[in-house]
């Protein structure tokens, strides 16, 4: 991380009880014009070749692995269907929550490395584990539900956990100013292989190619784009980290609005999952055509395309807390009314609003975590605390919505369900807006 940078943030959080910061996560606040303006070699340059290569090779980690792990509602409905027929849906998709617990648990490992200097063996060891995965998933057979279980939810989970938290964390490096809209923008890699994977998946796998070779091709189009992504970034100079893991730990302990913050978007991740996984499955069960709904999720993630991409910029305006409480608010109330899905175009217009505003939720949480950060050099293990203990919401989603819906696909239960976790989680983060209020008045 850039000295400068690590220094502005300290000087701002001890001289003023974090309020300069905390107010950038609401209404954003006009600079003091007797506010010196820091700037140094070392400071992030804001752009550049390296910069940009290496928002282009984020992008790409970010398409091919959590933009796979999103595209899972191809695989539950093609499971459910046709190749693991013998098992519940429930008891399938424990297969895709599982992959994504170990995806956001990881980083408690992964960011302590990326904070360490281990950026570039992160990159090639988890990409290679998602590569080999999908290529040995492909010699899976129908009804062998723990070969896939083990290679699509373990290993591949494994190593979208190496990548992901890294991949996002190192645009800090090299950006300041910018950084909130580059994260976003980086963030809306996974949106967009969440459009292009189920097209590919669905084409492939429901047609003469078959499941063997359909997800063969399917690895090899994800690992060229691995290598890319790899030879792209480019890592700055690091400080040591000022402060051991244990004292990080001991630090997020007692400080209210990151366990607020960690609260809050576990639960939102509890109902996260649902439309992701089942929404091509609703619009079958409901009559739906097959071949229309094999295009749902790549209209959901098309809308969360441009929410991520928009969300960086809106933040500018709003704040960054201000608009994630909206945007989770967003969520819950639209995964409720997936109880009215009946028709094309209700299946559209769901897909459409919850693709938009779970795509400007997402964006913002590195952003938001990045802001909670007094010490720069801290934000990989910061991070990976807070997706360790998210990624519980992330492993009992599926799992708890297909046991709700059970075998008869009551649609109303897992719903309500899914919606007013997100609600809930949504009132975590007002209180820590409350808690930011309170102490600028106590302040001013």
């Amino acid at each position: 991380m850039a000295t400068m940078a690590q220094a502005e943030f300290r000087d701002e959080l001890t001289s003023n009880e974090k309020l300069d910061v905390l107010e950038e996560l609401g209404v954003k606040q006009s600079p003091s014009s007797d506010s010196p303006t820091v700037c140094s070699e070392s400071d992030p340059p804001d752009g550049g070749r390296a910069a940009w290569a290496t928002a282009l090779g984020s992008f790409l980690m970010q398409f091919c692995g959590f933009g796979y792990l999103n595209s899972f509602g191809v695989y539950q409905d093609f499971y459910t269907r046709i190749y693991l027929t013998d098992h519940l849906p429930s008891t399938i998709s424990w297969i895709g929550a599982l992959s994504s617990f170990l995806a956001a648990s990881s980083t408690l490992i992964s960011g302590l490395m990326y904070d360490r200097g281990w950026f570039h063996h992160l990159m090639i060891v988890g990409s290679s584990l998602q590569s080999l995965s999908l290529f040995a998933l492909s010699f899976a057979r129908p009804g062998q539900f723990y070969m896939i279980f083990v290679l699509q939810g373990v290993v591949s989970g494994i190593g979208m956990g190496l990548m992901y938290g890294p991949s996002m964390a190192v645009i800090s490096q090299h950006f300041s100013k910018r950084r909130t809209l580059v994260m976003s923008l980086v963030a809306s890699g996974t949106p967009m292989g969440a459009i292009i994977h189920p097209i590919m998946l669905n084409h492939l796998l429901n047609g003469p190619v078959g499941f063997a070779g359909g997800v063969r091709a399917s690895a090899g189009f994800v690992s060229a784009l691995f290598l890319i992504a790899c030879l792209s970034m480019r890592t700055r100079a690091l400080s040591t980290p000022t402060a051991s893991y244990s004292a990080v730990v001991r630090k997020c302990s007692r400080e209210v609005t990151f366990i607020l913050t960690t609260v809050g978007i576990l639960l939102c991740q509890v109902g996260f999952y649902f439309p992701l996984f089942y929404l091509q499955l609703d619009s079958i069960k409901h009559g739906i055509s097959i071949h229309f709904s094999f295009y749902s999720l790549a209209i959901l993630n098309a809308a969360c395309v441009i929410g991520r991409c928009t969300a960086g910029i809106i933040a500018a305006y709003t704040g960054l807390l201000n608009l994630t409480i909206a945007s989770t608010v967003a969520c819950g109330i639209v995964t409720i009314s997936m109880i009215g899905l009946s028709d094309i175009s209700s299946m559209v217009v769901v897909a459409i609003t919850y693709g938009f505003v779970s795509g400007v939720y997402v964006a913002l949480v590195v952003p938001l975590m990045t802001k909670l950060t007094p010490d720069l050099s801290e934000l990989g293990a910061r991070m990976g605390l807070c997706f360790f203990f998210t990624s519980f919401g992330t492993l009992l989603s599926g799992p708890i919505s297909g046991a709700l819906l059970s075998s008869q696909y009551r649609w109303l239960i897992p719903s309500l369900f899914s919606g007013i976790a997100c609600l809930v989680g949504s009132l975590m983060l007002v209180a820590m807006r409350l808690i930011i209020y309170r102490r600028r008045l106590r302040t001013g």
